[in-house]
């Protein structure tokens, strides 16, 4: 299925050619060069998934991610030279989806990129549904996440991940098992994406819901991660 997708890039060589993988996989492409030209197109185009660099011009890419995020739920992909565990967290703590860094492989990309459509088209055609954990509710339709009653603000991909949690509570899942369900396809660079999702996810968890947050999401050393159902 064909989707809408814009790419921020101001390096004309890799614009080009990422506006080439992803064409061939049927998809409308356009690309902008500069943040302020990314925000205008992402309100007017409404695009299905967004490939974002993060060293733009006029408006940084972080800026970017963090405006759209407070006003879509749009899938970001962020490209990006920064390779310290830092730099990623905050990407991925701004709302980014995903992040690659540079130099990757243009297949590599456009398996991303598949990959986020896949997981965003389903997300939307699920039916409705209220999960419930201990003091942990998640409505799976409305978005919404709370401990002990006091809402959390999730990205759209912590929230992956906990609704996969909460919808088998207590059992262990593996970083490998997580990025099948949330990621949509098996990739061991991932692994650390995975740890650094969780990471956000169990401090966001904790600042809103105190001891109950910190605990709902378990490390099982060697093996992965649970909710815990106790």
């Amino acid at each position: 299925m064909s989707a809408r997708i814009l790419v921020a890039e101001d390096d004309v060589k890799q614009s080009r050619l990422i506006r080439i993988y992803l064409e061939r996989e049927g998809n409308a492409v356009q690309v902008v060069a500069d943040g302020r030209a990314a925000l205008e197109r992402a309100r007017s185009v409404k695009p299905d998934l967004i490939v974002l660099d993060v060293m733009l011009p006029l408006v940084d890419g972080l800026d970017v991610c963090r405006i759209l995020r407070t006003e879509s739920d749009v899938p970001i992909l962020l490209l990006t030279a920064r390779t310290t565990e830092e730099d990623m967290l905050l990407g991925l703590d701004l709302g980014a989806d995903d992040y690659l860094t540079k130099p990757y492989s243009p297949r590599e990309l456009t398996a991303r990129v598949r990959a986020l459509l896949r997981r965003s088209r389903k997300a939307g055609a699920d039916g409705s549904a209220v999960l419930r954990v201990g003091a942990l509710e998640l409505d799976t339709a409305r978005f919404e996440v709370r401990v002990a009653g006091r809402p959390v603000e999730l990205t759209s991909k912590e929230f992956s991940i906990l609704e996969a949690l909460a919808r088998e509570p207590g059992r262990v899942f593996s970083r490998a098992q997580i990025i099948e369900r949330v990621f949509g396809f098996d990739r061991d660079v991932l692994e650390r994406t995975v740890d650094a999702h969780v990471m956000n996810l169990r401090r966001k968890l904790e600042r809103a819901g105190g001891g109950e947050g910190a605990r709902c999401v378990e490390t099982v050393y060697g093996r992965g991660y649970r909710l815990s159902d106790g």
